[in-house]
């Protein structure tokens, strides 16, 4: 089955009201799903344009931000739920910092479907800033979610750059990897990107990236954001050259679109220059 996904290069902005998030929100995705996108990923911390909504003495804490939030959780939910159904689409919205009823937060990444139910990643590997000065907590759990265009799975940012965990996911049968990031230099842009193409190299799998723009001086979390959003795939027969189906312009404000297939990646397992996937348990022979 063919179907187009849609990635976000997504502004932060600061927000006057709830309303004006609410009307974002539906603008970008009904933008995707006129393109005919069936999957929508947005990035790592789009949500933290809302601590723009509780003042400066909030959103200028890191630790009074997170807590602020949680007021405005279950709208959020009620939100991306009701895009989903609404328009007929898968949504990644990004993460959200959740506090869980241990007390800790967590870097959540909730997929919201059609028909209303939803699930969610908590991020594992978590990047100094979250641990040293956010107090962000790793998850507990690596997951994968079964939808109508397959099996799908969530790697948060810093995640991707962790070769076991995709693999885990993929040899559960996930072929399609969704990784939205958030990162403040050109250096972690890439890495982000790097860890994508090798994920999707190793795995003969689809990896799709969406990143966070634009600058937010106003925010402690999330003031400075570089990237770009793209689709990459196996480097293989079938495939592009290069590995990328498509790609944004850098810190451009833009989805990036294009279709994909998740079966082709069995195909090329087993029909490909090179069997990627297939070799994996030799590393383990030497």
């Amino acid at each position: 089955m063919n179907f187009k996904i849609a990635t976000a290069q997504y502004d932060i902005s600061f927000l006057e009201d709830w309303p004006q998030y609410q009307n974002k929100a539906e603008r970008w995705v009904a933008e995707a799903v006129e393109q005919d996108a069936k999957i929508l990923l947005f990035p790592e911390y789009a949500s933290m344009e809302l601590a723009s909504l509780f003042g400066e003495e909030v959103y200028s804490s890191l630790s009074k931000q997170l807590a602020a939030m949680q007021s405005l959780h279950d709208d959020y939910l009620e939100l991306f739920q009701g895009l989903a159904k609404k328009y007929r689409c898968i949504i990644q919205p990004g993460t959200f910092p959740v506090k869980t009823d241990s007390g800790a937060y967590r870097n959540r990444a909730y997929l919201f479907m059609p028909d209303s139910q939803f699930d969610y990643q908590d991020k594992l590997m978590m990047t100094r800033f979250e641990n040293e000065q956010w107090l962000i907590q790793k998850g507990e759990e690596l997951k994968y979610f079964d939808t109508e265009y397959g099996r799908i799975a969530v790697n948060i940012c810093y995640d991707s750059e962790f070769p076991m965990l995709a693999r885990k996911q993929v040899e559960a049968g996930a072929n399609l990897i969704l990784v939205p990031s958030c990162t403040d230099t050109l250096a972690g842009y890439h890495r982000v990107k790097i860890g994508c193409q090798a994920r999707a190299l190793e795995n003969q799998c689809y990896v799709v990236q969406s990143s966070l723009v634009g600058n937010a001086p106003w925010s402690e979390a999330v003031d400075v954001n570089v990237g770009a959003a793209a689709i990459y795939t196996p480097v293989d027969r079938g495939f592009p050259d290069n590995g990328i189906l498509a790609i944004g312009e850098l810190n451009a404000v833009q989805w990036v679109v294009a279709e994909i297939s998740l079966s082709a990646c069995g195909t090329v397992r087993e029909q490909g220059q090179v069997f990627n996937y297939r070799d994996w348990p030799l590393q383990n022979t030497f």
